[in-house]
């Protein structure tokens, strides 16, 4: 049994969770207003493993030639309704446990240290959400060659405008509901080199003088998500770029979250252990989990597309494109 000898604690659970609440609101940059509502976080009850939602689907042929010298007789269309399937994703937090000997010579506050415990859980919870929220995406983009724009194949292949503008090519004339890029802090300074070696005036001064990157006009998100890098022994580390649409991914938490600190006698010093756990449901726009693959799924499944099936006609009702490059 594993038990920490160098603090001591009685954990409150209102004081634990407020620290969590305040962390979480100063690690969400990545949800909602920043970025452009394509990765949501938001707060709803949900019951059971997943949650479901019918929409109607696009009517095929809803509109057709009509031969006016001719009254033959026509077929019916029919309405199709479609499914949704978000899934529950359950989190344990710890268990951690520490003896009471050290905390109470070195004078520090329970309530002060509850606290802190929760501040440090805070970030990764929010860090766990948009890793999740990302590796879904990926996956769901990664099913539809379509989507992708390898820039790879291209000469410069880190991060630059031409290849940005392929991956917006991907969704046609709807390119305007791409809202926000996510991608990693490597192609994000990739990006940035190459907007100072164009030695344009608008582009490079502005981008040394006041930080601002030419963007198409969109925010960016830089996280540093492994979903993004695929790493290979013989070929040099492909990153993912997405640019995403509006609604791509949500985290709903969608269970009251518990906390309990538990005494631990029996040993030679007095202990206590906390553990807690909570669950979030994940939704991504356009397709739909694959209950067959089973409740709770692990990240790695997550970040598989075979557990991601379409359940649109169109794919520029999807989450949005993906730009492969070094």
């Amino acid at each position: 049994m594993a038990i920490g000898t160098e603090s001591d604690f009685v954990i409150y659970s209102a004081q634990f969770w407020s620290g969590v609440v305040e962390v979480l609101q100063q690690n969400t940059e990545a949800f909602n207003a920043a970025s452009n509502n394509a990765l949501r976080l938001v707060t709803r009850n949900i019951l059971g493993d997943y949650e479901k939602e019918s929409f109607l689907k696009s009517t095929a042929g809803l509109i057709s030639y009509r031969n006016v010298t001719l009254q033959g007789t026509i077929s019916d269309n029919k309405i199709v309704q479609g499914e949704q399937v978000g899934v529950k994703i359950s989190r344990r937090i710890g268990p951690v446990a520490q003896d009471r000997n050290s905390f109470r010579k070195a004078g520090l506050d329970p309530q002060e240290f509850s606290y802190m415990l929760g501040a440090q859980t805070g970030p990764s919870i929010a860090v766990d959400y948009v890793n999740v929220a990302v590796a879904a995406v990926r996956a769901a983009i990664s099913g539809q060659s379509s989507l992708q724009y390898d820039a790879t194949q291209d000469t410069l292949t880190t991060l630059n405008h031409t290849a940005m503008a392929g991956g917006m090519s991907k969704f046609g004339d709807r390119s305007g509901r791409l809202v926000c890029w996510a991608m990693h802090s490597k192609n994000y300074f990739d990006l940035m080199k190459q907007q100072i070696a164009d030695k344009l005036f608008e582009v490079a001064g502005a981008t040394v003088y006041a930080g601002t990157m030419a963007t198409f006009g969109k925010p960016v998100v830089v996280v540093d998500s492994p979903s993004f890098a695929t790493t290979s022994a013989s070929v040099a580390t492909v990153y993912d770029v997405l640019l995403l649409t509006e609604n791509a991914a949500e985290i709903a938490e969608s269970e009251d979250r518990d906390i309990i600190s538990q005494p631990i006698t029996g040993l030679e010093n007095l202990a206590d252990r906390i553990q807690g756990e909570y669950a979030f449901n994940l939704k991504v726009k356009g397709v739909t989990y694959n209950v067959a693959n089973g409740a709770n799924p692990t990240n790695a499944s997550i970040a598989s597309s075979a557990n991601w099936t379409s359940i649109v006609a169109d794919l520029k009702e999807y989450p949005g494109v993906r730009i492969s490059c070094h």
